[in-house]
């Protein structure tokens, strides 16, 4: 016992300690966000390489979900003589739930490991040192401007995958009940409300904001040299997904308690 209450103790003292360093970082970044200089340039890069060059996957991704959740439902619902309900069913978990979560978590493995590596790349070779002595302020220049990028484009790509699920789906749905397009469209928007694609929106602006603060993060204060970049691109998956989980838990029940009070 008396060996392993000092090993307990470091532990919890390096977790309190980390917990410190990451609430500082996420404090510097909304004191710095206000004031200039403003890297729009570099801001509508990031936007680029998030936002476009994530679409081939997203797209993929998103056309498998319509078809296959489809697929899932149709059996139970044909117990009931529901089938007609799929285009109803499928837009709400698609909107309320499975878009936003599903786009954050290949968010989080596509872009936020990209992050943590490029940064902790540039920590290790002493890139962001030479930043500071160059008078350019790196986190301004670096973790801001991805930050902003995860964080506008995320619900952008939400918002794509949400069609591109529903397109998935109609084409099923299409090939099985001979629905038209109008009409699965029509039931469509009729089973979703204004809090759904409000909360879908909050939900992937905190998912963007989750994925980037967490890869800048941990890339920028990576060490062990170049061991400590693929630790920096792991750690930035596995924190965000977790994060991510956790949030949509919490906005679950928020909305939840809106919607049924």
């Amino acid at each position: 016992m008396k060996d392993k209450r000092p090993v307990l103790s470091k532990k919890l003292d390096n977790f309190f300690r980390g917990l410190a360093d990451a609430f500082a970082f996420v404090k510097r970044f909304f004191q710095e966000v206000w004031f200039p200089p403003y890297e729009f340039k570099e801001i509508l890069r990031q936007c680029y390489e998030i936002g476009y060059r994530s679409l081939p996957l997203i797209s993929l991704t998103g056309f498998i979900i319509g078809i296959v959740f489809t697929n899932q439902s149709r059996p139970s619902l044909a117990e009931f003589g529901a089938t007609s309900w799929l285009p109803a069913l499928i837009s709400i978990a698609v909107v309320r739930a499975l878009g936003p979560l599903v786009t954050a978590l290949i968010a989080a493995g596509k872009v936020g490991s990209s992050i943590g590596a490029e940064l902790g790349s540039m920590k290790v070779t002493e890139q962001i040192d030479a930043m500071e002595v160059s008078a350019i302020n790196p986190f301004k220049y670096l973790v801001i401007t991805r930050t902003l990028a995860t964080t506008f484009m995320i619900p952008v790509l939400v918002m794509y995958t949400d069609f591109v699920a529903l397109m998935g789906s109609f084409i099923n749905v299409n090939q099985n009940e001979l629905v038209s397009l109008s009409t699965f469209f029509v039931q469509v928007f009729e089973s979703i409300s204004f809090l759904d694609i409000f909360s879908s929106v909050i939900k992937s602006l905190v998912f963007g904001f989750t994925i980037g603060i967490v890869g800048c993060y941990k890339g920028y204060n990576s060490t062990k040299g170049t061991e400590g970049v693929g630790q920096a691109a792991n750690s930035s998956v596995v924190m965000s997904m977790f994060l991510i989980f956790i949030e949509e838990l919490l906005a679950l029940q928020i909305v939840n308690a809106i919607r049924y009070a």
